[in-house]
C-alpha cells in the first residue's frame, strides 16, 4: 500500500489498464494514508469511500476500452464544487451541513472519463483568500513545515498531494488559487484557459476570472488530469471542444524552447529577494540548456485597479444575497470584496474592462516573441498559519487582503493559461514555485515548456513526503 500512493498517477493509470491493481485497491490505499497524515494536515475534510467504491464497482463491470481517461483512478474534489449526496459546505457555516443533490457538470464529466471522487479538500470559505482555514473545519498546513500555510485556496488539494492522499485533484483560480497552493507545496497547478476545463455556470454565466482546473505531482501526471477535465458540455456556455490531440501525448516528444523571457515582479509588485533569486537561478540553469533567456515582461498598465475591481463586481454578482440575509457568518475579508463591489459605478466597471483588453493584448502580443514568460509564481515564501495574508513584502506594505496576488492575477486578467511547478528551496527547506505562462488556448505549448523546464531543474520527484514539524 505504501508503495502504490508513491507511484505516479501515470504509473497507477497504467496498472488499472493492465489490471494489476484495481480501483478498490487504491481506495484501500488512501483510506489507510489518509488515516496516517491527514490528522497531521487537515487537507481531506469530507471522506465518501462508500459512494467512492460503488462507482468503483460500477466502472469495473465495463471493459478497459470504456473506463475512460482516468481508467478508475480515484480523484478528491475541492469543497467549493458539488458532489451528489456528498458535504459540500463551500467552508461557509451558511452551508456547513449541505449535502448536494445534484454533481456539478464537472464531477460528472470527470466520472464519466473514469474519475473516482472519494474525497472533498479544504479550502477557505468561499475560497475567498490564499490562505486555507475556515470556520467549519479549521486550518489546513503545510506538509513541509506544519506551522505554516499551504496557501489556497485550493490548499487542501496541494497538500493531499504532495503527502500521498491523491494521486491528482480538483483545484479552481481566480488570483492564484491552484497556483499558489502548488507552489508552497512543492507539486504542479494548471490555471488553464477559460472554458478550457468544463464546469457548471455561476451567477454570472459568461465569467473568466475564476476557471476550475487540475493538480498533480508532476507536469506528465498534469498532463492526464487536463485530458480528463477537458471537452465540451452543453451545460457549460464556455466549454471549448476538446483539441485533436490529447495533452498528455504532446509530452511524448519534447522540444527545447528556443527564446523565453524572465522577469523577478513582473513590473507590479514586490517579491521576496530570496524568491526572486530562486527564480532567476532557475532560468540561468535554462541558458545552461542552450535556451536564450531574456528579462523582460509585458507592460501591465492599471493592472492591481483592473483586479480590484473586475473581483468586487463578480462578488457583488454572486454574493450579495449571501450578505443581506447571512452577514454575521460571513468572514470580514469576504463581508469587504462584496461591500467594494456595491460603491462600483458603472464608470468604474466600463474603466476596469477596458484596463483588462489593454493587459489582454499587451500579453498576446508579448508572447508572439516568446515561447514562454517566467516569474515567480508567489512573491513570498511559505508563511505562519496563523497569518490570514500577507500584509507587506520587501517593504511595501499592503492595503487588501488580495494585493500580494497580482503577479498571479496578471495571467487571470490576460486569459492566459498558467503553470506553477517547483523551481528550489529556501535555505530553511522551503519550496518555492515558480510560474509559466503561455498564449492564450495553447495549454499544449505550454505544457510542453513546463516539462522542458521541469526536467531541466530535475524536481519532478520531491513528492509525496511524510508531514514534517
Amino acid at each position: 500500500m505504501t508503495e502504490l500512493v508513491r507511484q505516479t498517477a501515470t504509473e497507477i493509470v497504467a496498472s488499472l489498464r493492465k489490471g494489476d491493481v484495481t480501483s478498490l485497491n487504491c481506495l484501500d490505499a488512501l483510506g489507510t494514508r489518509i488515516a496516517e497524515v491527514n490528522p497531521k494536515v487537515n487537507a481531506l475534510v469530507t471522506l465518501c469511500f462508500d459512494r467512492a467504491r460503488d462507482h468503483a464497482k460500477a466502472l469495473m463491470k465495463k471493459p478497459v476500452g470504456e473506463r475512460g481517461t482516468l481508467c478508475g483512478l480515484p480523484v478528491p474534489i475541492k469543497d467549493l464544487v458539488d458532489v451528489a449526496g456528498v458535504r459540500s459546505t463551500q467552508g461557509s457555516r451558511i452551508f456547513a451541513n449541505r449535502i448536494a443533490e445534484e454533481s456539478d457538470i464537472l464531477v460528472k464529466h470527470l466520472e464519466g472519463e473514469g474519475g473516482i471522487i472519494y474525497a472533498m479538500s479544504n479550502t477557505p470559505e468561499f475560497g475567498a483568500g490564499a490562505q486555507t482555514f475556515n470556520d467549519v473545519f479549521g486550518i489546513t498546513r503545510n506538509p513541509w513545515n506544519t506551522a505554516l500555510t499551504p496557501a489556497g485556496s485550493s490548499g487542501g488539494a496541494a497538500v493531499a498531494l504532495a503527502t500521498g492522499m491523491a494521486w491528482l485533484a480538483h483545484g479552481s483560480d481566480l488570483g492564484g488559487s491552484l497556483r499558489n497552493p502548488a507552489s508552497f507545496c512543492g507539486v504542479v497547478g494548471l490555471r488553464p484557459s477559460p472554458g478550457r476545463v468544463t464546469c457548471s455556470p455561476g451567477t454570472v454565466i459568461d465569467g473568466t476570472l475564476g476557471v476550475e482546473g487540475p493538480m498533480a505531482r508532476n507536469v506528465s501526471d498534469l498532463a492526464l488530469m487536463l485530458d480528463a477535465m477537458s471537452g465540451r458540455e452543453p451545460g457549460d456556455p464556455l466549454s471549448l471542444p476538446r483539441e485533436n490531440k490529447s495533452f498528455r501525448s504532446h509530452l511524448e516528444s519534447v522540444s527545447k524552447p528556443k527564446r523565453i523571457a524572465v522577469s523577478k515582479d513582473m513590473g507590479v509588485t514586490p517579491v521576496d529577494p530570496k524568491v526572486a533569486e530562486i527564480v532567476m537561478a532557475a532560468a540561468r540553469k535554462l541558458e545552461g540548456q542552450g535556451v536564450i533567456v531574456e528579462e523582460a515582461h509585458p507592460d501591465l498598465p492599471d493592472a492591481m485597479n483592473c483586479f480590484q475591481v473586475l473581483r468586487a463586481a463578480g462578488y457583488v454578482a454572486g454574493m450579495l444575497p449571501l450578505l443581506e440575509k447571512h452577514r454575521d457568518l460571513l468572514k470580514p475579508e469576504v463581508i469587504w470584496n462584496i461591500e467594494k463591489g456595491l460603491k462600483l459605478s458603472g464608470e468604474d466597471i466600463a474603466r476596469a474592462q477596458g484596463q483588462r483588453a489593454t493587459l489582454f493584448r499587451n500579453m498576446h502580443s508579448f508572447l508572439e516573441r516568446y515561447d514562454a514568460l517566467l516569474c515567480p509564481t508567489t512573491i513570498v515564501p511559505p508563511f505562519p498559519v496563523e497569518e490570514r495574508y500577507v500584509k507587506h513584502c520587501n517593504g511595501v506594505e499592503f492595503e487588501s487582503y488580495i494585493d500580494w496576488l497580482l503577479i498571479v492575477a496578471v495571467a487571470t486578467l490576460s486569459m492566459c493559461p498558467a503553470i506553477s511547478i517547483p523551481c528550489g528551496f529556501t535555505k530553511t527547506g522551503l519550496p518555492v514555485g515558480l510560474q509559466i505562462i503561455g498564449p492564450n488556448r495553447g495549454e499544449a505549448k505550454l505544457l510542453q515548456a513546463a516539462k522542458f523546464v521541469e526536467d531541466a531543474l530535475a524536481l519532478d520527484a520531491l513528492t509525496p513526503i511524510d508531514p514534517r514539524g
